[in-house]
């Protein structure tokens, strides 16, 4: 599933006051870490991650493989934070606009 221009604007304003659950540190991305992730979307369908400064990877890099390895949607990147959907099979509770 491709977000629209304004599904994405719509999620950004749903993120912006949200405050980051997860935070990537050097230990970079393990696979309990993507479970952790996958089960914090499907409870919330919306999240945002904060890259600290001690990770070797780019905020960017991170989005891109997370939202690889757990299905879901890079919402965007701002500095070291970025913000994933992904649509709940349980507790749907964001309506997207129509494209």
């Amino acid at each position: 599933m491709m977000l629209s221009g304004k599904q994405r604007a719509y999620l950004r304003s749903l993120a912006n006051d949200m405050p980051a659950i997860f935070q990537i540190g050097k230990g970079g991305i393990t696979d309990n870490y993507i479970n952790q992730i996958n089960g914090a979307l499907e409870a919330r369908e919306l999240i945002k991650v904060h890259v600290l400064n001690n990770s070797l990877m780019e905020p960017r890099a991170v989005c891109h493989e997370l939202a690889e390895l757990t299905d879901a949607e890079p919402v965007q990147v701002i500095g070291s934070k970025f913000v994933l959907y992904k649509e709940s099979k349980e507790n749907k509770t964001i309506r997207l606009p129509y494209k």
